[in-house]
This record gives structure tokens, sequence and C-alpha cells, in this order.
């Protein structure tokens, strides 16, 4: 893309909405927007999903935060290390101990209430990028064609 653009990654279960938690995706769709429209670029499957409960039932998402799944792996390191080069990220849920490893990536996180259709979300971010006057956390984390982060005043020239 030549011009300034936003990465996103989706959580989704269904790959067509934004349907599941951070810890519980079976993957993440990751998409480029610019103010023209948006493209797609990768789907990242994830090996583990959370623990079934007791009885079979949904369990809890948190049993999946663990810092080692017995085996010496790090369960949230696989989906941060999934969103190399983006710059939001939208999920159902996110446990705080994922929100500042996201953050620290200097990521933005996106958290919805409900299950939302991913064209319908990637729709409403074009809007908000070609908008005259985007929101401030949007022009913090938008991209130069090269993947580096711009400053607002690079945003202007362009």
């Amino acid at each position: 893309m030549t011009t300034p653009y936003l990465r996103v990654a989706m959580f989704t279960n269904s790959l067509v909405r934004v349907d599941a938690n951070f810890a519980a995706a079976k993957q993440a769709a990751l998409y480029d927007v610019t103010a023209e429209g948006h493209a797609f670029v990768d789907v990242v499957p994830f090996g583990r999903k959370a623990k079934k409960g007791p009885g079979g039932g949904k369990g809890c998402v948190m049993d999946d935060m663990e810092d080692d799944d017995g085996a010496g792996v790090d369960p949230l390191t696989e989906r941060v290390e999934a969103l190399d080069g983006c710059s939001v990220l939208f999920t159902l849920g996110l446990s705080d101990l994922a929100a500042v490893r996201v953050h620290n990536k200097k990521i933005f996180p996106v958290k919805s209430a409900q299950v939302r259709d991913i064209d319908d979300v990637l729709e409403q971010l074009r809007m908000l990028v070609a908008s005259p006057t985007p929101p401030l956390w949007l022009r913090r984390v938008m991209r130069a064609p090269g993947g580096a982060r711009m400053t607002y005043e690079d945003q202007q020239t362009e």
C-alpha cells in the first residue's frame, strides 16, 4: 500500500465475525485498512484454545493465562507474537495480563461488547481513517507505507 494505513487483527472463530476472546480464539484474521478500502493480509491459526471446564463446559478463559502450560510454553506468547506489525486488535474479551502485553507492543486493543461482522468493523475503520479529523488514538497508530509508525505531523504532509 502506498498510503498511510492500519494493520488490524480480528480475533475470530468463524473468519467472518469478531466473535472470540483473545485467549480462546481459533485464529486472528489480519487486514490492512486505508481511506480507500481494506485488504486481507493473512490468517494466523492458534494451536491452543481455552481449557474445558468440569463436565465439558466452556471453562474459564483465565485458566489459559497461566505462565506455563506444563511444557515450558507461555500460552499468550503465540497470540501476542501474531500481532507483529499490527496497530489495532479487535476481540470480545481480553485479560489484564494480555492487555499489558499487547500494550507493551504499542498495539491498541478494542474490546467489543457484542459479536460484530468483520466487514462492518473494517468499513467503520475505513471511514475513521478517511475522516479529516480522525480520533487521536487512531492518529497515534497509523503506519507509513514501510510499516513504521507515522507521527501526526507526517500524516498532515501526506
